[in-house]
C-alpha cells in the first residue's frame, strides 16, 4: 500500500505539467508570475528538504508543519490577480493544485519518520512499509523540484522574457 502515498505527488506532477506545458506557454508569464512561481516551487523544495536532511522528532515536526503551512498558503498569493489573466479552466487546475499541495505535503511528513526508520503507529508501519523505495523517492522529488525550481527561473526569465503576455 505504500504506492498509494505517492499518488498525489503523481497527481500533482501532472497538473504542474498542463499548467505550465499548456497554459503557462500558451498566455506567457507577466513579470509578478516569473517571480512567484519560482518562489512557490521553493517554499515546496524547502519542505521536502526537511524531510530529506532533519532528524525526526516532535520539534522538527511541529516547524515541519509550520513550513507545510506557509508553503500551502503562499502557492495562493497570485490567485487575486490570476482570475484576470487567465481562462476558468486554468483557474480550476489551480484550484486543483491547491488541493494537492497540502495533501503531498502531509504525505511526505507521514513518509519522513519511516525512512528514518523512527517508530511510529503500527497503522503508518502497515501502509508505508518499504523504506528504501519511499527514501528513494523522496531524493527523486528533490531533486526533480531542484530542476523544475532552475527551469523556471532560466526559461522564464531568460530565455522566454520577453514573450508577449496574452491578458485572458
Amino acid at each position: 500500500m505504500w504506492y498509494l502515498s505517492l499518488l498525489p505527488f503523481a497527481l500533482q506532477a501532472l497538473a504542474i505539467a498542463i499548467d505550465e506545458g499548456y497554459f503557462h506557454v500558451r498566455r506567457g508569464l507577466p513579470k509578478w508570475e516569473r517571480i512567484g512561481h519560482p518562489l512557490d516551487t521553493l517554499s515546496v523544495i524547502i519542505c521536502m528538504g526537511y524531510v530529506l536532511f532533519v532528524p525526526f522528532s516532535g520539534k522538527a515536526l511541529a516547524l515541519y508543519i509550520a513550513l507545510a503551512v506557509f508553503s500551502s498558503i503562499l502557492v495562493t498569493k497570485d490567485e487575486f490577480i490570476h482570475k484576470d489573466h487567465c481562462p476558468a479552466s486554468e483557474n480550476w487546475l489551480h484550484a486543483v493544485l491547491f488541493i494537492l499541495h497540502p495533501i503531498t505535503l502531509a504525505c511526505a511528513g507521514f513518509i519522513w519518520p519511516v525512512v528514518q526508520e523512527v517508530e511510529v503507529t503500527p497503522w503508518i508501519a502497515r501502509w508505508l512499509n518499504n523504506k528504501d523505495q519511499l527514501s528513494f523517492f523522496l531524493q527523486v522529488q528533490f531533486a526533480a523540484m531542484t530542476f523544475f525550481l532552475v527551469y523556471q527561473i532560466v526559461f522564464w526569465n531568460m530565455v522566454w522574457k520577453d514573450k508577449p503576455v496574452i491578458k485572458n
